[in-house]
């Protein structure tokens, strides 16, 4: 019998909630646009239910040049009207400026550290206070559970999913990270 987290334990398999919780949270990303998409959908979800972020994931993917870093950190002025008139993603202007201004940053650890996957994994294993402040020196509209539920997501803070679910044991076979969770 498998066993789930207690938030999709009776959700049904078409579930928008479920399918992110199978088949994304938690899962690592080794690829530095879907890190900053991850991010963006983190920015945007403050304040509003994660609901409406998963239902508009793909219009965020869309607004947002499929998340290409080198696309979005060159947005003008212009684009950034686009995006404030575009209904299908969250027309916040301190979340579209920050998402512009994050790409910048994204690009800056890039050329300096090969990827911002480098980046994120030579900052090793850091308290949730350590990786806020980490991210609040570099980046915009990171404040800390943006940051948790990003790092969570994205497995380098544990609690996406409980020991006991069966995701965790998929999330186990593909992040060796994981594993040190497990004696925590």
């Amino acid at each position: 019998m498998s066993t789930y987290c207690e938030f999709t334990k009776d959700l049904e398999e078409s579930n928008h909630h479920k399918k992110y919780h199978d088949d994304m949270y938690g899962f690592p990303i080794q690829n530095d646009n879907e890190l900053f998409g991850r991010l963006v959908l983190e920015m945007n979800q403050a304040g509003l239910s994660w609901n409406t972020i998963l239902l508009k994931q793909d219009n965020f993917r869309r607004a947002y040049d499929n998340y290409d870093i080198n696309k979005v950190a060159q947005y003008d002025e212009a684009k950034y009207n686009e995006l404030m008139q575009d209904a299908g993603i969250i027309r916040n202007q301190l979340k579209i400026r920050a998402a512009i201004y994050n790409a910048q940053q994204i690009e800056e650890l890039q050329s300096e550290f090969g990827s911002f996957q480098n980046w994120l994994d030579m900052q090793g294993k850091q308290t949730l206070e350590q990786w806020t402040q980490l991210f609040k020196k570099r980046f915009k509209f990171t404040g800390k559970l943006i940051i948790e539920e990003f790092l969570m997501s994205t497995g380098y803070l544990k609690g996406a999913h409980s020991i006991n679910c069966t995701i965790f044991d998929k999330i186990l076979l593909t992040h060796p990270k994981w594993k040190e969770y497990e004696k925590d």
